[in-house]
């Protein structure tokens, strides 16, 4: 072997409560598997804060063949956030088990624990790009507005109970409530003043669920894709839903929608934030792009960017 170092370990990043559980009850699996290819499997449960940053700061990347994130869209923003603050170049790979998995439906990821770890014992991948909002990165999406609100007013045990099904009946509930919100956007495509109820930043196609929210988006694209709903009369409301029902809301005249490298965003109220389904950060916002920063494990063959 010489003095090439073999890299024989996997840093597995897993929430024991995400899914029920599903995790905890089958990491004697998981590690079966990857002892059968003769890698060693370092478990680190979330749940204390700066523990994962603590673990990257530790270990030789060389002597690691990947990192797994296995939890929800939060789980794996915390993973990314830490590889990126201790300069981490390994391949990750997501095992999905949240309460919308929007960054894994992206990627036709499996639920099953089994496809899962042949995707991680694989050998194919895809780049990706992360949005960053005031210095902390996003794999999938930073939303502001009303419905933020809203998602964080959504009683936990009711999301893990019907996923994204939970939203769109708080939605319902709040939708009288619903007030719009001055705002000032700046970019190089396009600036905007007035008033909305809600804004998305997005790298991938869905939020919360909501699986046609940017249809044109990529994840190694280069861009951030950028959706205003403006302030609209409430009887415009019905032709906004049916056509997001029909996947053209991009071209409704109470939405714009544009692609950018940098946005900034401003308003003379505070109003809810969150990035990749956590509480976000604190107006003014500035979003930028890392490109092609992860390479993340995938079986697809239909990939929008490169595979190998």
């Amino acid at each position: 072997m010489g003095d090439r170092m073999v890299k024989e370990k996997v840093l597995f990043y897993y929430n024991p409560h995400a899914g029920n559980g599903l995790f905890k009850n089958n990491l004697d699996y998981i590690i079966e598997r990857f002892q059968l290819k003769g890698l060693r499997l370092v478990p680190v449960r979330a749940g204390q804060n700066g523990l994962l940053d603590g673990v990257f700061s530790k270990i030789n990347p060389e002597e690691y063949r990947q990192v797994v994130a296995a939890g929800g869209d939060g789980t794996l923003n915390i993973c990314v956030n830490a590889m990126i603050r201790n300069q981490i170049h390994l391949p990750l790979a997501i095992f999905p088990s949240g309460t919308a998995n929007d960054f894994a439906h992206y990627l036709e990821l499996p639920t099953d624990i089994k496809e899962m770890t042949d995707i991680a014992l694989g050998h194919r991948m895809t780049e990706s790009d992360v949005g960053v909002v005031n210095g902390r990165a996003f794999i999938n999406v930073s939303a502001m507005g009303m419905m933020v609100d809203v998602s964080q007013r959504t009683d936990p045990v009711l999301k893990n109970t019907l996923g994204a099904l939970a939203y769109y009946l708080k939605g319902l509930t709040e939708f009288p409530n619903l007030s719009p919100l001055p705002v000032r956007v700046e970019s190089a495509e396009v600036n905007y003043q007035g008033d909305m109820y809600f804004m998305l930043v997005m790298n991938g196609t869905s939020a919360g669920g909501f699986r046609k929210l940017s249809p044109d988006s990529a994840i190694n694209d280069g861009k951030l894709a950028v959706t205003i709903f403006k302030k609209m009369p409430i009887t415009d409301f019905a032709s906004l839903l049916l056509s997001y029902i029909q996947g053209n809301h991009q071209s409704n005249r109470n939405v714009i929608h544009f692609k950018t490298e940098e946005v900034r965003v401003d308003s003379p109220v505070n109003f809810g934030t969150d990035v990749d389904g956590e509480p976000g950060e604190k107006l003014p916002l500035h979003f930028t792009i890392l490109k092609k920063r992860f390479r993340i494990y995938t079986y697809m063959d239909n990939m929008r960017g490169p595979v190998w």
